[in-house]
């Protein structure tokens, strides 16, 4: 289906997509009910090279070799103090479907408004515009259909690992959901040397993998307890859940050690409440919300591809391909626990 998008206005860059990955953020998106934002180009996990700069772009140049994340106003409180996944335009910028301006990006040929920008992006398209902000460059050894997946669930799972939980050798930490947030996680935990790493999921294939990638023990989510927790750590130092589900994040902040910090993630319904005791925070426990790892895209991206090509970090071990013409093959293949990580290969 053909669109018209645009040329690059200042501080935007036009790409062309060569891969795109899959993200269950895309999914819960396109099932929402937003008839203001619809029809809306999703996909934030593009990878491709630059084929126009916009007025004003430096440091980048046309031919460059992209992978695109979330974007960012680069001027609020939160953007000035290095932590732009909590940008003051957040929501606007990445998933109201339209510009900073509040129009639609695209058209149909018939002049019919196309919604997109979704991450600054929308690149399940053959081209997308990004902006100076969520455009990296990535080294030419790594191939488009492995640096997409670093700009979103590549960073969340181990931005969150490495920076919301401080990771170091040594130090124990659990793994709620090992999905590729979770294995991404799972192997950035074992690139820095933490031990014990504990994966808990309902699919044995998946503690198998997570195994594989690093983690020293695998519970299914009908043996995981706080007694088998405590059996292989007194208390760990942090906790990690994917799931957004009420009953396994009690668990995750049950299983802290003293001054242990639970990182959610998980996407919960509106509405959904979990319940903790306060008595149990005494000792310094602590439960963050973590947005995209609390990564800079900038800093972040560039350090994934740097661990990958050292063969510290192989995530190329979730990736499956797939051709854009497939996408619903790819999506139906993620829901029944097929692949991890679908990647979408443009035409």
């Amino acid at each position: 289906m053909a669109a018209d998008l645009p040329a690059p206005g200042p501080g935007q860059l036009l790409v062309t997509i060569h891969a795109a990955g899959i993200c269950h953020t895309d999914l819960g998106f396109r099932d929402l009910d937003m008839p203001n934002a619809m029809p809306i180009v999703l996909g934030h996990e593009g990878a491709g090279t630059v084929a126009a700069l916009g007025p004003g772009v430096t440091g980048f140049a046309v031919g460059d070799r992209v992978c695109l994340s979330y974007d960012s106003c680069g001027h609020c409180g939160a953007c000035t103090g290095h932590a732009p996944q909590y940008c003051d335009e957040l929501g606007l910028r990445n998933f109201a479907g339209v510009t900073p301006a509040m129009a639609p990006p695209m058209a149909f040929p018939d002049g019919t408004p196309l919604f997109g920008n979704f991450f600054g992006q929308s690149s399940f398209a053959t081209h997308a515009l990004s902006t100076v902000r969520n455009t990296v460059k990535i080294p030419d050894a790594l191939p488009f259909h492995l640096a997409a997946p670093l700009g979103c669930g590549m960073q969340t799972g181990a931005g969150t690992v490495v920076n919301s939980l401080a990771g170091a050798p040594g130090k124990s930490l659990v793994v709620f959901g090992t999905g590729s947030v979770g294995l991404a996680a799972i192997m950035a935990a074992a690139a820095l040397g933490m031990a014990p790493i504990v994966a808990v999921d309902r699919v044995q294939s998946r503690l198998a993998l997570a195994r594989a990638l690093g983690a020293t023990h695998g519970l299914t989510a009908d043996e995981a307890s706080l007694v088998s927790l405590a059996a292989i750590s007194p208390g760990f130092d942090g906790s990690f859940d994917t799931t957004g589900v009420p009953g396994v994040i009690q668990l995750a902040i049950d299983c802290l050690g003293t001054r242990g910090t639970c990182a959610l993630v998980g996407i919960t319904p509106p509405g959904t409440l979990a319940s903790f005791s306060p008595a149990g925070f005494l000792m310094g426990k602590k439960i963050i919300g973590v947005i995209e790892g609390d990564a800079d895209p900038q800093i972040f991206v560039p350090w994934l591809a740097k661990q990958h090509l050292a063969g510290r970090f192989p995530h190329d071990r979730l990736v499956t391909t797939f051709p854009f013409d497939r996408i619903n093959d790819a999506v139906d293949a993620m829901h029944q626990g097929e692949v991890v990580k679908p990647v979408l290969l443009m035409p």
